[in-house]
């Protein structure tokens, strides 16, 4: 059993506009039916599809031109990371290979960086933030906790990077983390459990060797990518949404 996600009017109406958006069902160019219009066909008040315009144009989705006509925008030029997640995995629950593939590429590009980045500015103090978390690891055969303890060593990981930019992308990655993150839980294991390549990574960055850093981070998350890309590629090409 699963607690019941309450979200508000507004959040409906936003949603169900970003996936037609992100979705290409309103294409590049294309105007939204007016505030009234909108009201009527969804059953909402004007004030919740105000609002949930609002939220477009802040994710860079929509653009009020003027005269009052709300215009879909191009969101491969003019979106930005938090659209993952929505991006990755529709309203149906079809997933993106695309998207989950590119997203694959970036992990395997940024963790070897942000580890270098990591021992380079977190040394010592962050070491001794990430041993406890390895020694939790190799203290369990239980699969959900391993991936748990996995997903607290790279956030304190990318925190002690000291690298604002590196964190704001952890963040939007981790949303779109989390919205597979029961499907993931088998599919990374090899990942979760190799806790001695993350034993030896915390301890080179206790040492600030950024370039082991780098080897032992590509090392460490190729398990994955290897896991994520087999996985997909099990997916019929109807699958992709």
């Amino acid at each position: 059993m699963e607690a019941i996600q309450k979200t508000s009017i507004s959040e409906q109406v936003y949603a169900q506009l970003r996936d037609r958006i992100l979705g290409k069902v309103l294409p590049v160019g294309a105007e939204l039916p007016s505030e009234r219009e909108l009201s009527e066909t969804l059953g909402v008040n004007r004030g919740a599809v105000r609002e949930a315009i609002k939220r477009l144009q802040q994710a860079r989705l929509v653009r009020v031109r003027h005269g009052g006509a709300t215009q879909v925008e191009n969101f491969e030029a003019e979106g930005g990371l938090e659209l993952l997640p929505s991006l990755m995995v529709n309203a149906n629950g079809q997933v993106n290979l695309e998207v989950a593939r590119g997203i694959v590429t970036l992990r395997k590009a940024l963790a070897p960086v942000v580890a270098a980045q990591a021992a380079l500015h977190g040394g010592r103090k962050l070491s001794n933030l990430l041993r406890p978390i390895v020694d939790q690891m190799q203290a369990t055969t239980e699969l959900h906790q391993l991936q748990q303890l996995a997903f607290d060593f790279w956030a304190q990981v990318v925190q002690g990077s000291g690298n604002v930019v590196f964190k704001l992308a952890f963040n939007s990655m981790n949303q779109t983390y989390l919205a597979a993150w029961k499907t993931l839980t088998l599919v990374m294991q090899d990942e979760f459990r190799d806790t001695h390549t993350l034993a030896q990574l915390a301890d080179a960055i206790g040492a600030g060797e950024h370039r082991r850093c780098e080897v032992l981070a590509r090392q460490h998350v190729e398990l994955g990518s290897r896991a994520l890309n087999s996985a997909l590629g099990q997916f019929q090409p109807n699958q992709q949404s």
